[in-house]
Formats: structure tokens, C-alpha cells, sequence
């Protein structure tokens, strides 16, 4: 398995959840990360308006701004290899930029399949939780 670093957009907080108009990929792709680190995937964010340091530093992230300025953001960086820019990939796609393979997926985590739920547990776990996420 894989750590990943997600390279952010400026956002007002470090998920983007936040203010009046929510947008529900930002929803989606939080949850997508808080259901990678439940199976033990190293996740970092980091948002250009808090740490445009960072961006600076990084080669593969200068590279991708230089090339595409801001709308190649966010980029996704596994272990020291660039996996996406510009998007927030779906689930499936995290898991697999982060090395897990089919059956890490499926199996052993509690969280048992891939699903459209935003905490990515099952219906029946989620049933018996009394909030998601």
C-alpha cells in the first residue's frame, strides 16, 4: 500500500466542506479519503491557501502548475509518483492509485465493499450506525 498526497486547490478549510454552497464531489472525495485511511492508507491534504509552500516545493506539483496553472489541481501524488491532476478521481480509482488490490478491498477492513455510501460501509452497516462520517 501506498501513501497519498492530495495538492489542493485553494479552499477555505483543508476539505472544502464548508460555507454555503457545499459541492458533493468535495463531499465525496473527503469521504472517499476518511474510508482509504480506515484501511490504513497514509492520507495527506494539502491546500494551496494554507501551505502554498509546499506546492512550491514539490517538482511534480510545479511541474503540473506550470504546465496547466491551477486547473491542474488537485494532484495526487502516490509514494513519489504523480496518479492524477486536474480531478477528484471516484473511489475505486483511490484505491487503486493507493495499491489495494481487489481483495484488500472486499475483505478484512469491516468495511466490506466498495459503495455508494459516504462512509463506504455497507447499507446494513450503516443501518446500524446512527450518523454517517
Amino acid at each position: 500500500m501506498t501513501s497519498l498526497t492530495i495538492f489542493d486547490p485553494a479552499m477555505c478549510c483543508s476539505t472544502g466542506i464548508c460555507g454555503a454552497e457545499i459541492d458533493q464531489k468535495l463531499v465525496d472525495f473527503a469521504a472517499d479519503l476518511d474510508w482509504l485511511k480506515s484501511l490504513g492508507i497514509d492520507v495527506k491534504r494539502i491546500n494551496l491557501s494554507q501551505e502554498p509552500t509546499l506546492f512550491a516545493e514539490n517538482n511534480l506539483v510545479k511541474s503540473v502548475l506550470e504546465k496547466s496553472g491551477v486547473e491542474g489541481l488537485p494532484v495526487i501524488i502516490a509514494g513519489d509518483a504523480l496518479k492524477s491532476s486536474g480531478q477528484y478521481p471516484a473511489r475505486e480509482k483511490l484505491a487503486e492509485m493507493a495499491g489495494l488490490t481487489p481483495d484488500q478491498i472486499t475483505s478484512g477492513s469491516g468495511i466490506a465493499t466498495i459503495s455508494s455510501g459516504c462512509c463506504g460501509g455497507t447499507s446494513e452497516q450503516q443501518k446500524k450506525s446512527t450518523s454517517c462520517c
